[in-house]
């Protein structure tokens, strides 16, 4: 089965000009703009996931055979996890925060710089640049994390990793508003600041101490024990680097209730064959059922173009809507899910999902144990 709706585009969000990049589809400025909407307000500058047991989803996207056409996501880093796995044709990241495009801005920039994942730590990080960037280029990602960490920002190393994320982002093509390279000079700040100890970090609220850091990402697992984040290997970091490079890798503003971003997204895919493979949501349900805008998200998702094959990938936090997940594995707090994205769509349509405990419960894709990190 395969739904397909035909929208026009939206009038665009973002005000682009001529960029020096690569051509995107459409130029990569162009389609950010055309396919984003308003912006809206999130009480987190997001910079990295909460999320320690994201990589569990890929065991079951590997069962399930998701790979290729594209793939849909929102939040930071952790989607490039997910592209080298699913190696779509095009990714779309779709956030409500205006500063999740800025923050893939960043992202794009160290990936366009660095042919090595050490290199790209590097500019991310502000770490002095390896002195021979081939020679940890198939290492193991111990090895190179130890690397970063064995050589301390300094002052110039700092400099040239914001001179070179600055320069390339200018390059993109955006007429940046008033406050943008505020905004991404403080991100890659902070980012250089706490390095491989970044957590995730809340406005007015205290860290939980579940939030892993951003070398416990990197080095997490799948559900089989094995390391499968876009930075585990050369392989998996060149897959998504290429994407970056082809301009393929789409940042969007848009609300997953909203009228404008999964619309255009919808058309934009539809009008080049594409289906969609998976689409990321994280915890995102969630909001959507506090806020009474579940049903207009699920109108959304008729609009892209489905198969009995495309899946939700989703995460779930117990808290204070109930307590554990029935999946919890020991040794994470949040708990990784994939669904069909045709049967939370029949699946409501048939009354069956009235509520949020449901939607995380129900008719789920290859669920098995974690290991115990």
């Amino acid at each position: 089965m395969n739904r397909i709706t035909l929208l026009a585009l939206p009038f665009a969000f973002l005000a682009a000009s001529c960029g020096t990049s690569t051509p995107a589809p459409d130029g990569f400025a162009q389609t950010v703009s055309a396919l984003s909407g308003p912006g809206g307000y999130f009480d987190t500058d997001n910079l990295i996931s909460n999320e320690s047991s994201y990589l569990h989803a890929i065991s079951d996207l590997r069962a399930a055979g998701i790979r290729g056409s594209a793939y849909l996501g929102v939040g930071p880093g952790q989607n490039f996890s997910y592209i080298a796995e699913i190696d779509p044709e095009i990714a779309i990241i779709v956030d409500i925060r205006r500063d999740n495009v800025l923050q893939h801005l960043i992202y794009k920039a160290a990936f366009e710089a660095s042919v090595t994942r050490e290199q790209y730590l590097a500019i991310l990080l502000g770490r002095p640049a390896p002195s021979d960037p081939a020679e940890l280029a198939e290492a193991p990602i111990e090895a190179i994390l130890e690397g970063i960490e064995a050589s301390p920002s300094t002052e110039a190393s700092r400099t040239t990793a914001r001179r070179e994320v600055l320069e390339r982002i200018r390059g993109f093509g955006f007429s940046l508003v008033d406050g943008d390279l505020e905004t991404v000079g403080r991100f890659h700040d902070e980012m250089i600041a706490y390095g491989l100890d970044l957590r995730f970090r809340s406005h007015g609220r205290a860290p939980q101490f579940y939030y892993p850091t951003l070398r416990r990402l990197i080095l997490e697992v799948d559900r089989e024990g094995e390391a499968v984040s876009y930075l585990s290997t050369n392989e998996r970091f060149q897959r998504v680097r290429q994407l970056q490079l082809d301009d393929r890798i789409i940042p969007v503003v848009g609300d997953l209730a909203g009228d404008v971003a999964l619309p255009a997204i919808g058309a934009f895919l539809t009008e080049r064959g594409l289906s969609v493979s998976a689409f990321y949501t994280s915890n995102v349900e969630y909001y959507l059922f506090g806020r009474r805008t579940f049903g207009r998200f699920v109108e959304n998702l008729r609009i892209l173009p489905l198969t009995d094959e495309s899946v939700i990938i989703k995460s779930f936090f117990p808290g204070g809507f109930r307590g554990e997940h029935p999946l919890q594995q020991p040794g994470y707090y949040s708990t990784q899910l994939v669904q069909r994205a045709l049967g939370l769509v029949d699946g409501w349509d048939a009354g069956g999902y009235r509520d949020y405990w449901s939607i995380v419960t129900r008719d789920l894709v290859g669920a098995t144990p974690a290991p115990t990190p």
